[in-house]
């Protein structure tokens, strides 16, 4: 057993350190006005979800790197298989306007409203990451409150991106 002592892995404090920094720069770059703004579209947006199913609503909303805002919310089928996320289609919107023609990497802050604490599931932090390496993600209630404000790299650590493929 003493052979995986060394292939431990641990967040250490020197990257939570740097995670709060990079949280703390983005917001300072995004400012309370655009902070505003990007919540409030979230928070719009889930207001537009169609959740037949579950009547569990999901809004979200991403600020990318050209200044641009985009939203999305769920869209339920009743095989759920096939259910639209609110972060993908987000996204997807950003696509559809051009955000990827540039490079890859377009997001810089993702937030999403739902009801309580929650995180992405694993197929949107998939797709989150497949356009950052990291991203500011902020988590917020119906009303726009804050409840989770955190980075894709804790949200997703050793996540497997177009960056280890060299690209």
């Amino acid at each position: 057993m003493k052979e995986f002592n060394y292939s431990i892995r641990l967040g250490d404090h020197l990257n939570l350190i740097e995670e709060k920094q990079f949280i703390l720069d983005k917001l300072e770059k995004t400012g309370e006005e655009g902070l505003k703004q990007l919540i409030n579209l979230a928070v719009e947006t889930r207001k537009q979800a169609y959740a037949p199913y579950s009547n569990y609503q999901v809004g979200a909303s991403i600020l990318c790197f050209s200044g641009q805002m985009y939203s999305g919310c769920n869209t339920e089928v009743v095989s759920y298989s096939q259910t639209g996320h609110a972060e993908s289609n987000a996204i997807n919107q950003a696509i559809i306007k051009g955000e990827n023609k540039e490079q890859r990497k377009f997001i810089e802050i993702i937030v999403v409203s739902a009801t309580g604490e929650s995180g992405p599931c694993g197929a949107c932090r998939q797709e989150i990451i497949e356009h950052c390496d990291n991203a500011v993600y902020i988590d917020v209630d119906a009303e726009g409150n804050p409840l989770i404000v955190t980075t894709m790299n804790i949200l997703f650590p050793y996540a497997f991106t177009p960056t280890d493929l060299e690209l």
